[in-house]
């Protein structure tokens, strides 16, 4: 069956008709061209489909696009501040390489916001806690625990621009004694 619903994605305004069987990750890849959430294992299981429904961290393979009538969707496309300034997550996984094939980076990224939205300074294991749901193959989650255990140090730094970023590349103990004032 067709319906007819209406919901908010990286705060754009949707009036979608869909299928009732379609999911959110179906209709944010396919039908909205945002790509950034992962399509893994299609069951809920590996954490790369992450998204926020009302600020509230959800797995988007697993829901029902029907379901997010009237809510507010983020991806990991509505992540960044802006074009100009990454969230400070971002940077912080650029900095310290916590990214390699990309895969669960959305996602993680996506679990990581929740935690820092309730503890800019989470200890490792609350780090460990908040992307146990979230499956990497590549990096062995080292760099990932680095990064989002550093992050608050990006939120007032000139590295939230990307190109500054990509410049710092290899100045940690620059960034490191930024933290310590």
């Amino acid at each position: 069956m067709i319906r007819g619903i209406s919901l908010r994605v990286n705060g754009v305004a949707y009036n979608l008709h869909i299928q009732d069987h379609w999911t959110l990750l179906d209709v944010l890849r396919a039908h909205l061209g945002l790509t950034g959430a992962k399509k893994g294992c299609d069951s809920g299981v590996c954490g790369a489909c992450s998204v926020h429904i009302d600020g509230g961290l959800a797995l988007a393979c697993l829901t029902l696009a029907a379901e997010c009538e009237g809510c507010e969707v983020t991806t990991v496309e509505g992540l960044a501040r802006s074009p100009h300034e990454l969230h400070p997550l971002q940077a912080s996984f650029v900095f310290y390489g916590a990214t390699q094939c990309g895969i669960c980076t959305p996602g993680m990224l996506m679990a990581a916001k929740a935690l820092y939205d309730r503890d800019p300074r989470p200890t490792r294991e609350a780090i460990h806690d908040a992307v146990g749901g979230n499956i990497c193959r590549c990096t062995g989650y080292a760099k990932i625990v680095r990064a989002i255990e550093h992050a608050h140090v990006f939120e007032a730094s000139r590295l939230l621009d990307p190109k500054a970023l990509m410049q710092a590349q290899g100045e940690e103990a620059e960034l490191l004694a930024e933290e310590s004032r």
